[in-house]
């Protein structure tokens, strides 16, 4: 397999809704899709990186840099057996992450597109449909949660997440208990609280949550495992999971007792198949962890979310939650089940809008073999 055009449209869409973590508020997205060409196929990525440093150290900006400069360079015009030979490729580039996911998933697409089979068969997976949660926001108020809750629960999801900071955590998941009783439901909170919060958090203990994900500071595996000790309930990372080696150290050292996978955040498909099976290997779920993706960013997640050990509804919603319209047609939609089905279709399976993409595009690059 050989890639012999590199694209990279840098993209801005509205959100349907406000988003609110303890991170802040945003009403758009701003994000980088990267095609991929070879073989009279073509293969497209979406790189998670946002334009503020908040989540990750990475941006648009910094991706934009990294995969001009350093993987392109690397990738265009090289032969390779397989896409999974693209992250070890990589090596010599430090960090990065998200960069490097957006080409290396490009180039697991274009490689099913080319062999004409769906993206989740080349990755491993089993199933054709999966489990879909929902995450909610901070509102402006607990009557505008409830609306939302409401909502999603009528809509078929099985899953409800809601993000939490001080100051809006115990009321806010009290209310959803008083008014919803005992549904599937979790908390988030972007690493906004500190060990000394322990006896705080612990209050939570009471509502029987599925997790509380990321409660501390992203890079922070001891105060997680301190913390875990004192709560009943599971502790779930994902911000501090920076690599697979990182997944296996929280594991050991107790820091956690789910990981959400997100390929994004660790390199791309490869390297989240082996956090997959580290994790089932030592008896821990996983699930699949969303970031504002449009269609094209969630197809990938659906595919990949169909692997065995993703034993819980990940943060794979309905395309028309976030945009409207999505830069594929058909959007993603979840059925009155709360599933969604997986495109059987060669690779991602989905038809991408080029002329919505073409719309919202505030940049363009492009990158081939150099000519001697």
């Amino acid at each position: 397999m050989k890639i012999e055009r590199l694209e990279l449209a840098l993209v801005k869409l509205p959100l349907v809704h406000f988003f609110e973590t303890s991170f802040g508020r945003i009403y758009d997205k701003t994000f980088i899709i990267v095609r991929v060409d070879g073989g009279g196929a073509i293969g497209f990525g979406e790189c998670v990186a946002e334009q503020d440093p908040y989540y990750s150290a990475e941006t648009t900006e910094t991706a934009w840099h990294v995969i001009s400069e350093f993987i392109a360079p690397r990738i265009v015009g090289v032969d390779v057996i397989h896409p999974r030979e693209v992250f070890a490729a990589l090596k010599g580039i430090r960090g990065n992450n998200m960069a490097k996911a957006a080409v290396e998933m490009a180039a697991w697409d274009l490689y099913a597109r080319q062999r004409g089979e769906p993206l989740a068969r080349v990755l491993g997976g089993t199933r054709t449909k999966i489990a879909s949660g929902v995450s909610i926001g901070i509102q402006d108020s607990l009557d505008d949660l409830a609306a939302k809750v409401e909502q999603e629960l009528a809509a078929g999801y099985r899953r409800i997440k809601i993000k939490i900071k001080p100051g809006w955590d115990v009321d806010a998941v009290g209310m959803i208990r008083n008014r919803f009783g005992s549904i599937p439901l979790m908390v988030d909170a972007n690493a906004a609280y500190s060990l000394a919060d322990a006896d705080h958090l612990a209050k939570l203990d009471r509502f029987d949550l599925m997790m509380i994900e990321q409660p501390l500071d992203y890079d922070d595996l001891s105060d997680h495992a301190a913390l875990q000790k004192r709560l009943k309930t599971p502790i779930c990372l994902d911000e501090s999971i920076k690599t697979v080696r990182y997944g296996e150290l929280a594991i050991a050292a107790g820091a956690c007792r789910i990981i959400n996978i997100k390929p994004g955040r660790i390199g791309g498909f490869t390297e989240s198949i082996r956090l997959h099976d580290l994790c089932a290997a030592r008896g821990v779920p996983v699930w699949h962890g969303g970031m504002l993706e449009s269609g094209i960013g969630r197809a990938a997640n659906i595919h990949l979310a169909t692997l065995p050990n993703f034993s819980l509804p990940g943060d794979i919603a309905a395309s028309r939650r976030y945009f409207n319209p999505d830069l594929i047609d058909p959007p993603i939609e979840v059925a009155p089940d709360g599933t969604v089905a997986v495109p059987d279709g060669p690779g991602l399976g989905v038809a991408i809008r080029h002329d919505r993409v073409e719309r919202a595009t505030v940049r363009r690059a492009s990158f081939a073999p150099a000519v001697v």
